[in-house]
């Protein structure tokens, strides 16, 4: 790893994130069951950015009975995303850094928490993005870059899947991950 590379969540000079999750105590009343900062944390990119998976389920209806929607979360950690479920993870970014091109085939709700980026397309196309900004991304290829070169940054993605999708040219969409494929051979899809 490079110096100053993100060797832990959270990344150096970012605050700390809490994850709260709430449930039902014995008299159905709403009680928060998970004060922490997420179950799974993953450095990736050779250092340049850590992910911090605040929660993940499956299937199209979640089933919140006997708490089987903690446990899938606790003892499952997802790929880019999860076929038929979805995925909500925080991502520091190292400063400057620049992720590789790729494309999830899900519905990618992105949300700048801290820093100012720049969301990048195939196509050429590009916007910069401050916090509080929000991107839908709709299975397109994209890159992500910090465009503070001091600072680390934040992002929270969450990730929906979709039925597969033919674009415009006839060409039926599949994942890419290019040189994030390492970051996730060992987790499952």
């Amino acid at each position: 790893m490079a110096p100053g590379a993100i060797t832990k969540f959270p990344a150096e000079g970012l605050r700390h994130a809490r994850r709260f999750i709430t449930s039902h105590n014995e008299k159905g009343q709403g009680v928060f069951v998970v004060d922490d900062d997420g179950d799974h944390h993953r450095v990736m990119v050779q250092g340049e950015a850590v992910a911090n998976i605040i929660y993940s389920t499956k299937g199209a209806k979640v089933d919140l009975n006997d708490e089987k929607d903690l446990k899938y979360a606790k003892e499952n950690e997802p790929a880019i995303h999860v076929p038929g479920g979805s995925v909500a993870r925080l991502i520091d970014f190292a400063p400057g850094m620049e992720s590789p091109i790729h494309r999830a085939m899900s519905i990618d709700y992105g949300i700048v928490v801290e820093g100012k980026f720049l969301l990048s397309l195939d196509s050429g196309e590009s916007k910069v993005m401050l916090p509080g900004d929000m991107s839908v991304n709709r299975g397109c290829m994209h890159k992500w870059k910090n465009l503070d070169e001091e600072r680390s940054g934040r992002m929270l993605f969450v990730l929906l899947d979709v039925e597969p999708y033919t674009a415009p040219n006839g060409e039926v969409l599949e994942e890419f991950l290019g040189d994030l494929a390492g970051d996730y051979a060992d987790v499952a899809h």
